[in-house]
């Protein structure tokens, strides 16, 4: 099962649009691009909010695949 996770290791700031375009499988300059657009076309304030919130919510990509063995 594909899991959200926060991209540090391509991240401009937190690493949300990185986790977000590696989860659709699109660069995460596209990703930022929408952002931005969507950003300023809703006056700012709901997407500063909710790229907060997924900082808080959606968990750091582990270094690597962790595989548990059982």
């Amino acid at each position: 099962m594909k899991k959200l996770y926060r991209n540090t290791q391509k991240a401009q700031v937190f690493g949300i649009l990185a986790g977000i375009g590696d989860y659709v499988n699109i660069d995460p300059t596209i990703v930022r691009i929408a952002f931005i657009l969507l950003l300023l076309g809703t006056g700012i304030f709901p997407f500063v909010i909710l790229y907060i919130l997924g900082y808080y919510i959606i968990p750091v990509k582990p270094p690597y695949n962790v595989v548990d063995e059982q």
